[in-house]
């Protein structure tokens, strides 16, 4: 096990499982609401245990994992929520190796997430138009992450387009208001059979940004979806979902970069049925899984009813 070092993020949680985020200082201390903590206390320490403050209050002292760390950390933009980053990490198939392009840097949440995933082969390039937000996720990405050689920080407005020197691209990830204005710079840039993750927090960004991409003609399987987050308290016989969940904070919508529909008709078929159906086609489609439903559940009943039978035979 590492020792604590100086520079180096620490999470307190007090008995109230109250959190504080702190970096070690050697002669540093940081005022909690428990009393005052020395750092000298604490480096050279292992994590996992526990220290008192100058009022005698316990603490317990572990390094934070990226979720504590970005709910605590210094923002400047709205981060991207932990429930969140992992189904990005899932949706966009970010694999070690992979060469990411990412705008919207903002606080830099998801941009240290996508690091971590691309692993030390890969390479992600991040764009922030915002030299304050910029600051701010760089101070963050170095105070978590330390020395990241495979990220280059950009400062930069998507509108000017991607630069020559950061494509290709395996995957386009935009934390973005408009990112519609952005697609045909993705379809320039990222490779076919490469996947393209927009984060987006209003339906009317989520039409807008399904509609551009499946009238492109060079991406399909055009998905939507959000993640909703319900924690459960397990006290002895006393269970039952939490009174507060971490509900709606943003959609993430998905597609693939495929062959132009001019020189792959398969691509317009796949294109054309991911198109949404109407009302009426909609609520046909419902029945027609509904009916599915039922013969299947009845012939289920009758394959056990047989079962049975041949058993009372025997």
């Amino acid at each position: 096990m590492r020792a604590l070092g100086e520079g180096d993020p620490v999470v307190l949680y007090d008995r109230r499982l109250r959190r504080y985020l702190i970096t070690l200082r050697r002669g540093g201390s940081s005022d909690l609401r428990g009393g005052r903590v020395a750092h000298d206390d604490l480096l050279g320490r292992g994590e996992g245990g526990t220290i008192r403050s100058t009022r005698g209050e316990r603490f317990l002292v572990l390094r934070p994992t990226l979720g504590e760390f970005i709910l605590e950390m210094p923002r400047g933009a709205q981060v991207v929520y932990p429930k969140d980053l992992g189904a990005i990490m899932l949706a966009a198939d970010i694999f070690p190796g992979a060469r990411v392009f990412e705008a919207g840097t903002g606080s830099g949440a998801l941009t240290m997430a996508l690091v971590r995933a691309a692993g030390p082969q890969g390479r992600v390039v991040s764009y922030e138009v915002r030299e304050d937000f910029a600051r701010v996720a760089e101070r963050n990405i170095t105070r978590y992450l330390g020395e990241t050689p495979t990220l280059v920080l950009r400062r930069r407005d998507l509108d000017e387009g991607i630069l020559p020197d950061d494509a290709p691209v395996d995957r386009v990830v935009l934390d973005l208001p408009e990112p519609w204005r952005m697609v045909p710079d993705v379809e320039r840039a990222l490779v076919v059979g490469g996947i393209f993750l927009a984060y987006l927090p209003t339906v009317p960004q989520v039409m807008h940004t399904v509609e551009t991409l499946s009238g492109a003609g060079a991406f399909a399987l055009v998905e939507t979806a959000e993640v909703l987050l319900r924690p459960w308290n397990i006290d002895g016989r006393s269970v039952r979902p939490a009174h507060r969940m971490v509900a709606h904070t943003g959609f993430l919508v998905t597609a693939r970069r495929v062959e132009p529909r001019a020189s792959a008709g398969a691509a317009a078929g796949i294109a054309a049925r991911a198109a949404p159906l109407s009302s009426e086609e909609a609520d046909r489609a419902d029945d027609d899984e509904i009916d599915r439903d039922d013969d299947i559940e009845q012939a289920r009943d009758h394959e056990d009813q047989d079962t049975r039978d041949e058993r009372d035979e025997r």
